[in-house]
C-alpha cells in the first residue's frame, strides 16, 4: 500500500485496491489563533509556538512557527480526508527552541462526531448563519466556551475554543468547515 500523500495541506490515505472502502468526506481544519499561551522562554518572558494537529497515531497537519508571541494568529487551513469519524482530532501546542527540544505548551483534542452528524440532517429550510445546534463546555470536553455549529453558504461550520490541558494556561481557536457538497466516490 502506497504512503500518504499531502498536497496543499491536503492529505489522503489509499488503501488497498479492491477494498471498496467508503470515505466519510472531507473536513476542513482552520488553526485561527492562540491566546494567552504559556510562557516558555524566560528570557523573553514569551513563546515561539506552533501547532500540530494528529488523528490517532498520524501526524496530519503543522503550522508555522509564530516568533516571540503568546496570542499568535496563524489562520492556517488542513484539509483531512476523513474514514473514520471514531477518531478524535489532536491538538499538541509546542514552543519552538533552537538548540533543544521543542518544548510541550499543552494539547487539546475535539469530536468531529457532531459536526458530521450535523452535516448529514437535511439542512435545506434551516438559513445561512442559523445556529444548529451548541456543544457546552463539560468535564467531557475540551470546550473553553460554548461552541455552535451552524448553516454557512451550503456549508456546516463549528467555531472551537479548547482549554489547552497539562498547562498552566491557554486556548487554541479552530474553525471547522465540512462541505456537504464535497464527496469523494472511493478511497484510493
Amino acid at each position: 500500500m502506497a504512503p500518504p500523500t499531502i498536497s496543499h495541506n491536503s492529505i489522503t490515505t489509499p488503501q488497498p485496491a479492491g477494498t471498496g472502502l467508503m470515505a466519510m468526506g472531507l473536513l476542513k481544519v482552520k488553526v485561527v489563533r492562540g491566546v494567552n499561551l504559556a510562557i516558555r522562554d524566560f528570557f523573553s518572558s514569551t513563546s515561539d509556538p506552533y501547532v500540530v494537529l494528529h488523528m490517532g497515531e498520524k501526524k496530519l497537519f503543522t503550522t508555522k512557527v509564530i516568533k516571540k508571541n503568546t496570542n499568535p494568529e496563524w489562520n492556517e487551513e488542513a484539509t483531512l480526508y476523513v474514514q473514520d469519524l471514531n477518531l478524535p482530532i489532536k491538538v499538541n501546542v509546542y514552543d519552538k527552541d533552537r538548540f533543544s527540544k521543542d518544548d510541550s505548551m499543552g494539547y487539546a483534542e475535539f469530536d468531529i462526531r457532531p459536526i458530521i452528524y450535523v452535516a448529514k440532517r437535511d439542512l435545506s429550510n434551516v438559513p445561512n448563519g442559523f445556529g444548529v445546534q451548541t456543544i457546552i463546555p463539560s468535564r467531557h470536553n475540551f470546550l473553553a466556551k460554548d461552541s455552535t455549529i451552524y448553516k454557512a453558504e451550503g456549508k456546516v461550520m463549528q467555531d472551537l475554543a479548547l482549554r489547552l490541558q497539562d498547562v498552566e494556561r491557554g486556548v487554541i481557536e479552530l474553525t471547522l468547515t465540512w462541505d456537504t457538497g464535497a464527496r469523494c466516490l472511493e478511497c484510493y
